[in-house]
């Protein structure tokens, strides 16, 4: 048989467009989303379903891989180390991304260098809460009482470093007093003891406090929020009640590995964005106290993290955590 140079040139051409057409359009199988956290939480409430509403638009499954550890660090280091290739998705944290920085010396990946940015999902303001048998009624009689009894107060938080301690720490900043901090190794001992009285104040979450609050075990002064909350319509804000720099919100978005294909990039922050305005997924959000942030595509987002990390980091230094 003869095999010309045109006969040569025809085949491979029709190889070369064989191959593109079983490869296929971007994404022609499941995307994984690591979630650097364990199951359950408002993290992976939150996650699944937008997991559910983005695979319908994506036209293939997105698959949660919780990877939990080291505040998150663990799975989102293994996201940074992902293929470049639209297939594994990283859940970013104002923990990871921001906060991060200055509790490790030596993270193993960098906030703004080893992701692309590429759409921002939630943020969740935190309740100030108190057990019902306190004297302080509302945040200017605790504030009072804290500046008469200097350390008298002690918070309980879910860990050093976390947000429920560095939120406590703004606040106690920004109204110029002096509490005492109470570390437990996760957020339901520490609520345990809030309701039992062994301690007096936390700052929490209104998924985790709700409850409580209905059932009057915990009074609510206020939440770390510029606006008043669905779940909590009720409750005053630090921003109303003359305290805006207290405002703190724990925040979230969506990463891809860096260097992943500009069409790549763009079909998924399109299908992100459009997924963001699910009527479903915004009412789900406002019920466990969150707000959707839609408007931080993808360039706005990358700017957001990056304003965030100065300020998240002299929140550390002012909570006296240590780098690990």
């Amino acid at each position: 048989m003869r095999i010309t140079r045109r006969t040569l040139a025809l085949g491979l051409a029709a190889l070369g467009t064989r191959g593109a057409r079983a490869q296929g359009a971007y994404p022609n199988r499941p995307v994984t989303w690591i979630v650097p956290f364990t199951p359950a939480g408002i993290t992976d409430v939150n996650s699944r379903l937008f997991a559910r509403k983005l695979a319908a638009r994506l036209g293939q499954n997105v698959i949660i891989d919780n990877r939990p550890g080291a505040g998150g660090t663990l799975g989102t280091e293994l996201g940074a180390r992902a293929a470049p290739d639209g297939y594994t998705m990283v859940y970013g944290t104002q923990g990871t991304l921001a906060t991060a920085p200055a509790l490790f010396r030596r993270l193993p990946y960098d906030p703004l260098r080893s992701f692309t940015p590429i759409q921002g999902l939630f943020e969740t303001s935190l309740v100030l809460v108190t057990h019902p048998a306190r004297p302080y009624r509302n945040v200017a009689e605790l504030v009072a009482y804290a500046k008469a009894n200097p350390g008298r107060v002690n918070f309980g938080t879910a860990g050093v470093g976390t947000g429920t301690h560095l939120t406590a720490v703004l606040f106690q900043t920004v109204a110029g007093i002096q509490m005492t901090h109470v570390p437990y190794p996760g957020s339901g001992p520490a609520l345990t003891d809030l309701i039992a009285g062994t301690t007096d104040i936390m700052f929490d979450y209104a998924v985790a406090t709700r409850d409580h609050i209905e059932g009057n075990r915990l009074r609510p002064l206020a939440v770390t929020a510029k606006e008043r909350i669905p779940a909590l319509p009720d409750v005053p804000t630090v921003a109303e009640i003359g305290m805006p720099s207290a405002v703190a919100a724990a925040w979230s978005g969506i990463l891809l590995p860096a260097g992943c294909p500009p069409e790549v990039v763009e079909k998924l922050a399109v299908e992100c964005a459009a997924t963001m305005q699910d009527a479903e997924i915004r009412r789900n959000a406002e019920m466990n106290g969150s707000r959707p942030m839609a408007e931080l595509n993808r360039a706005s987002f990358a700017r957001f993290i990056e304003e965030e990390i100065p300020r998240w980091g002299e929140i550390v230094r002012h909570s006296g955590a240590q780098p690990a």
